[in-house]
């Protein structure tokens, strides 16, 4: 009987890492063939058949993209709405939650509802324009950081990690001297260290991703953001995209070393690797936190 058990979950054991290991073909081939895809020389790939590995290795794709002018101010500018948005949208984040899971603070479910209020009603996008122009943003660096400083379900995520720490802890710093700020500073923030990296990898992704900000509320092109140069420069290639399969063997003579699928491809890589590669630091904290400023007990 405990053979039969032992060999039935063994089974068990097996198919589940079966089952993970399709999952994990699935999810992660169709971004490997992009990436191949993006290597291989445009002519060449018109012929199909790339799978694993580009036939004729070439970085032109990526040469064409980064010839482009403004890429390289547009990540200068992603990359420092990036470093600035996200710590200080973090703090403020982590101080408004500190401050609504104090429920003795006066009109507390007031503030409570009014924030929740927010999250499933708007303005729109006129009136906002306009709430930015009269801030006087428009066309500013800071029309990045300021207008989504704070995410109300991020602030919720912290204001409900913040409330199952022990309050023992709070009320021994007290009778010590400390006062609010003491406490929030050396005390709450490293203890909420696993939910403050995942709201930051949530803000990092999101400023990184963000173009319709820059597309809607900036017309200087030393302020556009990384995605917004992308989306033009793809948007020039489209053409190419169009000219059909027959069209393309007949220039193959050519050898044109990139295409508009290839650019697309390029570009496609450009904008996600620096996430990937940041991924795997906050990877740890990620599940934790979710779970533990999810969970109310």
């Amino acid at each position: 009987m405990g053979k039969i058990s032992s060999l039935s979950e063994k089974l068990f054991e097996l198919s589940i890492y079966l089952f993970l290991s399709v999952i994990f073909v699935v999810t992660f081939y169709p971004f490997w063939n992009i990436l191949v895809v993006s290597l291989n020389d445009a002519t060449d790939s018109v012929r199909g058949g790339l799978y694993l590995w580009p036939r004729e290795f070439t970085l032109e794709s990526y040469a064409s993209i980064f010839r482009n002018g403004e890429l390289i101010n547009s990540v200068k500018v992603t990359v420092l709405r990036t470093v600035i948005g996200t710590p200080l949208s973090v703090l403020a984040i982590s101080m408004m939650a500190y401050s609504l899971s104090k429920r003795e603070l006066i009109a507390w479910r007031a503030l409570t509802l009014f924030f929740i209020f927010t999250m499933y009603f708007g303005g729109g996008l006129i009136p906002t324009y306009m709430i930015i122009k009269s801030l006087g943003l428009i066309d500013s660096f800071w029309v990045f950081i300021f207008p989504g400083l704070i995410g109300v379900f991020l602030m919720i995520l912290v204001r409900t990690y913040i409330e199952q720490l022990p309050s023992e802890l709070e009320e021994s710093a007290k009778i010590d001297g400390a006062n609010d700020l003491q406490i929030f500073t050396w005390i709450v923030l490293p203890l909420c260290v696993p939910v403050l990296a995942t709201i930051a990898l949530f803000i990092g992704i999101g400023h990184w991703n963000s173009w319709y900000d820059s597309y809607i509320y900036t017309y200087k092109p030393e302020l556009k953001t990384l995605q917004a140069v992308l989306v033009k420069i793809l948007n020039q290639f489209q053409t190419g995209a169009m000219v059909s399969e027959a069209e393309q063997l007949a220039n193959s003579s050519k050898r044109t070393p990139v295409s508009g699928e290839s650019i697309r491809m390029a570009v496609t890589m450009v904008a996600t690797l620096p996430i990937i590669f940041v991924y795997p630091f906050l990877q740890r904290f990620f599940v934790k936190g979710i779970m533990m400023g999810a969970i109310k007990s």
